[in-house]
């Protein structure tokens, strides 16, 4: 009963669907760092906040992904949360605590009397401010187990990739909050935060006083991480080229020292200290639809003497520059053109879309789509399925192509602004089209949101409207654009102002409205 009340944020939890084929580390690799985590977890006298940061790309969330496996197999995980920019409720703190107070009950059951208590004494506490969360769904049922009661001597939660929270200020609450459970005996609670080094991050370690330990990534010492990712590359060049070899006659087979002790270590100074780069590559090396894993690999070492490119340009430009192998000027230009409106719109997205509401909300054919991520799978996470969603492998690739500095040095960049812009007349053109009075065509006003077949509503709101619903306004604004009397905005809103907040409804997102509108208001207000 206590769970069901408990919104929880989908694929937020470390073994969900979306984070739970995510790699892990190595069994040759992180040795010591994950020796130092799970000694820190152990001590009766550490600080309750451990903060593993580190650059983009250095391998924190696989470190996180591991630390949790291995304390979910011995029973001492309390909770996990993996945020995502982009990605609906793991990019928001709406369901933080709510997630990570129901995963608590499910790992410390004697704690569901006291939450039970919290929400029958005040059912709206799950909708409440973070802080009022935060007390009444964390910190006082936790204080309320007796030693006793408690069934582990410590309790792990892993929140990963902080830096991906979408406001700051949220960001700096959360490490205030996490810093006041230090207080806590038993279950003795341990928080393993991850996040770049952001100054919203650094701000709120700094708040607290130095009440936690912490480790950067980036400064560990080369030869460890040198010796790390030469493990994980020579582990993972062996089973692509076995792979390979069994997919092949004989006489194609790549030799059994492939691809030679020499490339290993180019591929390894190339790389360090970032572990996204050694991934990136063994993934492009693995993909067939580019050719063999050593046409491939000539394809990697190319960068390797053009020292004024920086790590990501080395990471993601081999897999970029295979679209345009053999094109005349006029085709690479095409194919340019279709590159940034494509997985540009992928990058800016504010929540993942599957390909075919993609290619509906951008108004183009799915085989454009489709053609276009033949060749991507080493950067984008693409599904099988049509209407599955596709979503970054890393954010550093998000990094890499909205990067201002590479305005003309990168064929691939992307302009955000211009995007956003795009972005937003697609949301409008499409919300006009479709929406309109009664969408579920249910002929009964005042007929309540829960006495409607949920197939219906997603029959007459698609994935992409609903998308437009939601995030119009949030292009706007990234777009740095202004609303004013008699423009699209203006047109839209006079003609289907009701029919938008009637679909917010429908979709259950009532409750955002009053921000939504507040947004436009601002947006007007300084035009």
């Amino acid at each position: 009963m206590a769970l069901d009340k408990l919104p929880r944020a989908d694929g937020a939890t470390f073994d969900s669907y979306a984070e739970g084929e995510g790699a892990t580390c190595h069994p040759d690799t992180r040795v010591d760092l994950l020796r130092h985590i799970y000694e820190w977890v152990d001590d009766p006298r550490a600080e309750a906040i451990f903060w593993l940061n580190g650059m983009a790309g250095t391998g924190k969330s696989t470190i996180s992904r591991t630390v949790a496996h291995a304390f979910a197999k011995n029973g001492h995980l309390g909770a996990s949360f993996f945020f995502k920019r982009g990605d609906g409720d793991r990019g928001k703190v709406d369901k933080f605590f709510t997630t990570i107070a129901s995963q608590l009950v499910l790992n410390e059951p004697t704690l569901a009397a006291h939450i039970k208590h919290t929400i029958d004494s005040d059912p709206a506490v799950v909708g409440k401010a973070m802080r009022e969360q935060f007390e009444k769904l964390v910190l006082e049922p936790l204080s309320g187990i007796s030693q006793r009661a408690s069934g582990a001597a410590s309790l792990v939660i892993v929140v990963d990739a902080l830096d991906e929270c979408e406001r700051d200020d949220d960001v700096r609450l959360i490490v205030h909050l996490f810093s006041r459970t230090m207080s806590l005996k038993s279950p003795r609670l341990r928080i393993l935060v991850t996040s770049r080094p952001e100054l919203p991050i650094r701000l709120g370690f700094s708040a607290i006083d130095g009440n936690y330990q912490d480790l950067v990534l980036h400064e560990i010492p080369k030869p460890v991480v040198e010796h790390d990712i030469s493990a994980y590359l020579q582990s993972e060049l062996a089973r692509i080229r076995e792979e390979y070899n069994t997919s092949v006659p004989k006489d194609r087979h790549l030799s059994t020292n492939w691809p030679g002790q020499s490339n290993v270590q180019i591929l390894v100074s190339m790389a360090v200290p970032l572990f996204i780069f050694a991934a990136t590559v063994c993934r492009f090396l693995a993909d067939r639809k580019c050719g063999s894993p050593d046409n491939q690999l000539s394809e990697v070492m190319a960068y390797h003497t053009r020292s004024q490119e920086s790590k990501l340009d080395a990471t993601y430009l081999p897999v970029l520059t295979q679209q345009l192998v053999g094109l005349a000027t006029r085709q690479k230009d095409a194919v340019l053109e279709k590159f940034q409106t494509i997985v540009g719109s992928i990058v800016v997205l504010a929540s993942p879309l599957s390909a075919a509401s993609l290619a509906r909300i951008l108004g183009i054919d799915r085989g454009d789509i489709d053609n276009r991520l033949d060749l991507l799978h080493s950067v984008l996470s693409v599904p099988s399925s049509s209407d599955s969603p596709i979503q970054l492998l890393h954010l550093s690739f998000r990094d890499f192509l909205l990067d201002p500095d590479k305005r003309g040095s990168n064929p691939f960049w992307v302009n955000e602004k211009q995007t956003h812009e795009k972005m937003t007349a697609n949301c409008m053109r499409i919300m006009e089209k479709h929406l309109h009075k009664d969408i579920c065509g249910l002929q009964s006003p005042g007929i309540s949101r829960a006495a409607i077949d949920p197939q219906t509503i997603d029959s007459s709101l698609p994935a992409e409207i609903q998308y437009a619903c939601l995030y119009w306004v949030s292009h706007i604004q990234q777009g740095m654009n202004r609303v004013q009397d008699d423009d699209q905005v203006h047109d839209f809103l006079t003609r289907h102002f009701i029919h938008w907040i009637e679909a917010l409804s429908l979709m259950g997102r009532a409750s955002e409205s009053t921000g939504i509108i507040k947004t436009l208001q601002t947006l007007v207000e300084v035009r």
